[in-house]
């Protein structure tokens, strides 16, 4: 599916903000809502209807960490300080450790997510060998987008070498003021040369399906997409900030969530000496990754792509006609052998495909001073 350009950049021609009366009821709901999901087993992951999707998510983040991790050794940094700002129940951890960093900040502002993951960080402690030892940490649990990280951090001089911020950086979009809070905290205490690295929803290419859709929702096997105000939505006058829609994803993520459009994240992010290094949607960014050492084989150990056709008594995540592609892939492998070899092809079910493509990933860099 090709993306549409200039529906919302038109949107927001006007400048607007929409309403914030509410304004802190958003990271109440957000707070709540990931307090609510509840932990789950390796067998129930597995039979997620996403599993893939959430594999190949995962795999990008991985990527995304290690390359600029890399960056940062290459450039003589090898005692790095990571901040992974709304870190979640922990899912980066083991990621931070295979990276090699010295020292760890975690926040998030959903209190029951920071317990998991500070037991998740002990338990990795605890399986560790002496001749790998695990970075030290230190969790903290405030709502970024309304209050400055550095009031809380114990060492008020710290200086941080790269922020991750995955999945999350949209929710600060509820207004301005809460948008800045969060940048602020991702870059004050950001070394010169250092990087901001995150994953988000892609405003256009959100847009686009609503406005392509009967009704203005836009639905697969997979995922639910509605702007909060229809009127307004019709209207075609999208606002900076405030621009809330629901994005119901598999049961898994159920609560309001707001469009980014990234040339503002670039703007305000210029104000705190920050450049941009690449912005890449997800499509592209998995051939970029691919192309990088490793990338590919990484890939395949995450099982981040379903196998078509799958192994004889394993059933497919999705309905057949989900594979159409794979399955044309599939045939032109073969083309006309007659050998009894069996071929197969990674892939992810057409709804999958359609959530990834409404994904993009970023990183900037700090000027260096003078």
């Amino acid at each position: 599916m090709d993306t549409e350009r200039g529906e919302l950049t038109e949107g927001l021609a006007g400048g607007q903000q929409g309403g914030n009366s509410g304004e802190g009821k958003a990271s109440v709901d957000v707070a709540a809502h990931y307090n609510a999901v509840p932990e789950k087993g390796i067998g129930e992951r597995t039979g997620s209807r996403i599993f893939y999707l959430r594999n190949f998510n995962n795999w990008i983040k991985s990527m995304l960490i290690g390359e600029f991790l890399d960056r940062l050794k290459a450039s003589g940094i090898t005692r790095i300080t990571a901040l992974d700002l709304c870190c979640g129940k922990g899912g980066d951890l083991l990621k931070w450790k295979k990276g090699g960093i010295r020292h760890l900040v975690a926040t998030d502002i959903a209190n029951i997510s920071m317990e998991q993951c500070e037991n998740r960080y002990k338990q990795m402690k605890e399986k560790s060998f002496s001749n790998c030892p695990v970075f030290s940490a230190e969790f903290i649990n405030i709502d970024s987008t309304m209050e400055r990280l550095l009031d809380y951090v114990s060492d008020k001089n710290i200086v941080f070498d790269l922020c991750s911020c995955q999945f999350s950086l949209h929710y600060s979009f509820e207004s301005e003021r809460k948008a800045r809070q969060m940048l602020l905290n991702a870059t004050e205490r950001l070394r010169p040369g250092g990087y901001f690295i995150g994953t988000l929803p892609d405003a256009e290419r959100i847009v686009h399906c609503i406005r392509q859709s009967a009704g203005n929702v836009f639905s697969n096997d997979v995922v639910r997409l509605e702007y909060s105000d229809p009127k307004a939505f019709s209207s075609g006058r999208i606002p900076v900030f405030g621009a809330s829609f629901n994005f119901n994803l598999d049961t898994q993520v159920n609560c309001p969530e707001y469009l980014v459009h990234f040339p503002v994240i670039v703007k305000l992010l210029e104000e705190y000496d920050m450049e941009l290094v690449y912005m890449k949607r997800f499509p592209e960014a998995m051939q970029y990754y691919k192309d990088k050492e490793g990338g590919q084989t990484l890939l395949q150990q995450m099982r981040s792509l379903e196998r078509y056709p799958p192994e004889s008594g394993v059933n497919l995540v999705g309905r057949e006609e989900e594979y159409s592609l794979a399955k044309r892939k599939l045939d032109e492998i073969i083309g006309n052998r007659t050998c009894e070899t069996e071929y197969s092809v990674g892939t992810l079910s057409e709804s999958e495909w359609q959530v990834v493509c409404m994904y993009i990933v970023f990183a900037f860099q700090k000027k260096m001073s003078g």
